[in-house]
């Protein structure tokens, strides 16, 4: 359930109506094309992940595959855009709740959601899977629903609704109303939506059988895209005008209200907290494992790889969440200076997350034939051709990016923040090497 809810996210939503607005029913292909992506990098990942179950995941493979300098820098990155996100997601959820009950200032809520979902984490590995598990259900059952009245309104079945034609998909400039360039751009903002669906190969670590769970994930990954995303935005373009004003808002809510469904608007804030009750879950889960990774691999404190009785890494959470409620203070505080500096910094760190794991998979490959053949239980399809080819086309991303005012602001900021962490990464290794010697004696 982890892995089929982790692809829902509240990006998904809400955010989705700047994609549909700036590239028109063109959309689709964006989030087409980014969902190959994320098949392909998925495949890659579990079959290391089947192979050598790691809590660091990648950051494990990075390290063994490529060097100490991949595996620190990769990990560090994925730490920080988690800790960032759970001020993004904290104060989404603070909005949310405050609208609810006006009376109560929203900085209470952003601190309130953070100190339950961290008591949770804190408590043990199964309380995070038991929330995520309801939380994951409700969003499967939301958008399945959201799909089944979708498809009864556009063939008309619903009562006030009428067949819908391809209008809305052909007509108001067609297809591509702004050029095939739109699709790039819709990617740039689609792509990142689909971060986190790495977090079941993290987890599947502290499963009691991580080779199938694994293996049923990366699986059933093209499934839960084709149908929660493609599925539900091809709704949402073939019911509505690319262009309306609404979709700009919440499509989701625009189509429930087009359908005549009552309460639209306050059933999809429910919906839409849970995607980031969800998202605050997973991502304090996620910093916390790759943190605890870290320690164990002498690329952080070793405090940090010390578990409880019940094997929770008690620093490793409070440390991420600690950095997480500092951004949240800033979100609040200086919104559009430090906190929008993190979120540029962090934005591209998706991309060098998947091309990691495209290098480390190549060499990785060769290493588990090598040693323990036996263990290839998830194979790459076609490698190494598509492994080089996901390369080129991740690598495509990133130089579009550079085109787009925005995308290239979070490049270059990102790659600083990767500069910035490789020179510690060097520090820190070159300190560790020339401290053995005084060990050994």
């Amino acid at each position: 359930m982890i892995a089929i809810g982790g692809v829902i996210g509240a990006g998904l939503f809400v955010g989705s109506g700047a994609g549909i607005a700036a590239t028109g029913p063109g959309i689709l292909l964006s989030y087409a094309l980014a969902g190959t992506l994320v098949v392909m990098v998925m495949r890659m990942l579990g079959e290391m992940a089947a192979a050598d179950p790691q809590s660091g995941s990648f950051s494990a493979y990075a390290d063994r595959a490529l060097g100490r300098w991949a595996g620190f820098t990769i990990g560090w990155l994925y730490w920080f855009f988690w800790v960032v996100v759970l001020a993004v997601e904290a104060t989404a959820g603070a909005k949310i709740l405050h609208g609810w009950l006006p009376g109560v200032p929203q900085w209470t809520f952003a601190l309130l959601v953070m100190a339950v979902l961290t008591a949770t984490n804190l408590f043990s590995v199964a309380s995070y899977g038991e929330f995520e598990f309801w939380f994951a259900g409700i969003k499967v059952v939301a958008i399945a629903a959201f799909i089944v009245i979708g498809v009864l309104a556009v063939v008309g079945v619903l009562p006030g609704t009428h067949a819908v034609g391809t209008e809305n998909l052909l007509g108001r400039g067609g297809f591509l109303p702004h050029g095939v360039g739109a699709v790039f751009t819709g990617m740039l903002t689609v792509v990142f939506a689909f971060m986190g669906s790495e977090i079941v190969t993290l987890a599947a670590g502290e499963s009691p059988d991580p080779q199938r769970a694994v293996s049923k994930a990366t699986n059933s990954v093209i499934w839960r895209i084709g149908i929660f995303y493609l599925g539900s935005i091809a709704i949402v373009v073939t019911l509505l005008p690319w262009d309306s004003k609404d979709v700009l808002g919440s499509p989701y809510v625009a189509v429930l209200q087009h359908v005549g469904i009552p309460g639209a608007a306050g059933l999809m804030d429910v919906i839409v907290l849970t995607a980031v009750l969800s998202c605050l879950n997973s991502g304090l889960y996620t910093a916390s494992r790759m943190a605890f990774s870290l320690g164990q691999r002498g690329d952080a404190p070793k405090a940090f790889a010390r578990v409880t009785g019940r094997g929770v890494p008690r620093t490793a959470i409070l440390c991420s969440v600690v950095f997480g409620f500092v951004a949240v203070f800033f979100n609040y505080e200086f919104p559009d200076s430090v906190f929008k500096f993190l979120l540029n910094s962090s934005g591209a760190v998706a991309l060098f997350v998947w091309l990691v794991i495209c290098f480390s998979q190549l060499r990785m490959r060769k290493i588990i034939e090598r040693e323990s053949p036996e263990r290839l239980t998830v194979r790459m399809w076609l490698y190494p051709y598509l492994t080089w080819a996901t390369i080129g086309m991740i690598g495509f991303v990133v130089a579009y990016m550079f085109t787009d005012h925005d995308g290239r602001m979070q490049m270059v900021l990102s790659l600083v923040a990767a500069a910035v962490v490789l020179v510690a990464a060097r520090v820190v290794h070159t300190r560790r090497r020339s401290l053995e010697p005084v060990q050994a004696d």
